[in-house]
């Protein structure tokens, strides 16, 4: 729907900020919906969107603003000067606005800080401390609180003040006179009470939260674990400092699956879209990767030239054929075997990681992850010496049958696709977990990478098991 509006409502737009038709560009901005007067302004250039913002009142600047990708949000605000600028930053909700200021320059921040409110220029201090992956980073810190000593009555009054500069008002909180966390009071509750009820005797006691220095997966892991609408978000003295909204976790989720696929196609996570990545950006984060995977590569190439060497000069390991023996085994099978490890391994590392991404922060007991580590190992290993075995008997005998190599051959094919198999899923399965224990992401450990791995050791078991067999 927005692309069907942005290709027949653009040429108007243009015409009426060419035309400086007041009343037009406030119509635009009034009638439809911000998302959809944001995806038709990201065809303009920075003058031409603020010549459509400034027929907005400030409010709705600031939401229709807030829907524009935030690499563009940061070029847009190079074309306003700093009353302006801090006009529009004051009025933005407080998460949104810190992702914003994290993308300018330091020296622009700091030049624009002493513009903007007390209050709102210390959120703003206070919200740039926070890691980038925390919690603090993605909370807002504009939510509704209540005492738990006022009546259900008042609590209402209060909150049609509170209201208006609220992000959600559907859970309230209840603090004491420290902004310790006592207990939390949905709106539905409160509109079912009974007006003279004091708060402290319906709320929810023994509230769900998490620590502003936790990682916002975590977070986001509890949120969907628990069906809230939004996480409280406190600090080492219990005090309520923010909250992470549902549509704040989306985007949590959007990005953490999005990173963990480029690492799963080796590729490191781009901080923007794919369009909107320059580049020379987008060679780095890939080039990194191929780099790295063309040296283990060569490696694969070194062992095929010690071992194709040794079969060309002696051959006394091999029996009495060496030449035949490069012939089949090498030149028809090891692609074969190459990738029968890598699949599985990379099966496994998939299965893993996707997994390691969906468990709840606290899913394993303290002290028993090793228990469960081997307990999965097995279990893989399991399955992987299943599949092995099925793979390495229909090899066996297509090898045998088809091509028509002999038994001994027809072996060597089929008890190292068994043992490729084997070593595949076992890299698939404990690099992640070894990732994992040393507190990094396991998606590093992506698939291409696995087998590129595979490949050097399948090389060197397929020539042992031909050396061992022959």
């Amino acid at each position: 729907m927005p692309d069907a509006y942005s290709s027949l409502i653009l040429p108007d737009v243009r015409l009426m900020i060419t035309e400086e038709d007041r009343h037009g560009l406030s119509e635009f901005c009034q009638v439809l919906h911000p998302v959809v007067v944001a995806t038709i302004l990201d065809e303009l250039q920075p003058r031409e969107v603020w010549a459509v913002l400034d027929h907005a009142d400030l409010r709705l600047r600031v939401e229709i603003f807030e829907y524009i990708a935030l690499r563009r949000q940061a070029e847009l605000v190079d074309e306003l000067d700093k009353r302006r600028l801090s006009e529009l930053l004051e009025e933005m909700s407080p998460d949104d606005r810190v992702d914003l200021l994290s993308r300018m320059p330091h020296d622009r921040v700091e030049d624009l800080l002493p513009l903007i409110a007390q209050a709102e220029r210390n959120d703003i201090r206070r919200l740039l401390s926070y890691d980038e992956d925390s919690a603090g980073s993605i909370m807002t810190t504009e939510y509704a609180s209540l005492p738990a000593k006022i009546t259900v009555s008042d609590a209402l009054q209060q909150l049609r003040q509170q209201a208006p500069d609220s992000e959600t008002i559907y859970y309230v909180y209840i603090l004491n006179s420290a902004r310790r966390l006592e207990g939390l009071i949905s709106l539905r509750e409160l509109i079912l009470a009974k007006p003279e009820t004091r708060l402290a005797d319906i709320m929810q006691q023994d509230v769900v939260r998490m620590r502003v220095d936790e990682d916002r997966e975590d977070v986001v892991q509890e949120l969907a674990r628990y069906n809230f609408i939004a996480m409280p978000i406190v600090d080492a003295d219990d005090r309520l400092v923010g909250i992470v909204t549902h549509d704040d976790a989306m985007d949590v989720v959007q990005e953490e699956a999005t990173e963990d696929a480029y690492r799963q196609g080796a590729v490191e996570p781009l901080k923007d879209d794919y369009e909107d990545t320059p580049v020379l950006t987008i060679l780095w984060k890939r080039g990194i990767w191929l780099l790295a995977l063309s040296i283990v590569a060569l490696m694969t190439a070194g062992v095929l030239d010690l071992y194709g060497t040794a079969t060309a000069e002696g051959g006394a390991r091999f029996g009495d054929a060496p030449a035949e023996l490069t012939r089949t085994l090498i030149l028809l099978f090891i692609p074969l075997v190459m990738a029968s490890g890598g699949n599985a391994g990379s099966q496994s590392a998939t299965l893993f990681i996707r997994m390691f991404a969906l468990q709840p922060p606290d899913a394993a007991v303290p002290g028993t992850e090793f228990h469960v580590d081997r307990q999965l190992v097995m279990r893989e290993l399991l399955i992987a010496a299943s599949l092995g075995i099925l793979l390495a008997v229909m090899d066996f005998l297509v090898v045998w049958l088809w091509f028509g190599l002999g038994v001994d051959r027809s072996a060597v094919v089929g008890v190292t696709v068994f043992l490729i198999v084997i070593l595949g899923t076992s890299a698939g399965t404990m690099l992640p977990i070894l990732f994992r224990r040393l507190g990094m992401d396991p998606a590093i450990m992506s698939n291409p990478l696995i087998a590129a791995i595979v490949d050097v050791l399948g090389v060197v078991i397929f020539y042992e098991v031909a050396m061992l067999l022959l």
